[in-house]
């Protein structure tokens, strides 16, 4: 996969793993494409951990990999931080 489709996938899957964990986010566009990518090699180590495949190209399957381990970024993020959801 080259550079693009990795920024591309970690920009969709940052915004959608914020919109799902509310709350200060790392740094806006710049920091939703951090988290994406980053939720990209945490959810491809979970999903081959759990015996399925990791990120595999630009597709539906590899952003939802992506979203999974933002989603799992942000949290451990939030306990490590301390910072609270808005409300």
């Amino acid at each position: 996969m080259g550079i693009l489709s990795w920024i591309i996938i970690g920009l969709i899957a940052g915004a959608l793993a914020r919109m799902v964990i509310k709350g200060e986010g790392p740094g806006g566009i710049i920091g939703d494409i951090i988290v994406g990518i980053v939720g990209a090699f945490i959810g491809g180590w979970l999903f081959s951990f759990f015996g399925h495949s990791p990120v595999t190209g630009f597709n539906l399957y590899s952003i939802i990999v992506a979203f999974v381990g933002a989603v799992v970024l942000l949290l451990i993020l939030r306990a490590v931080t301390g910072a609270r959801t808005a409300t």
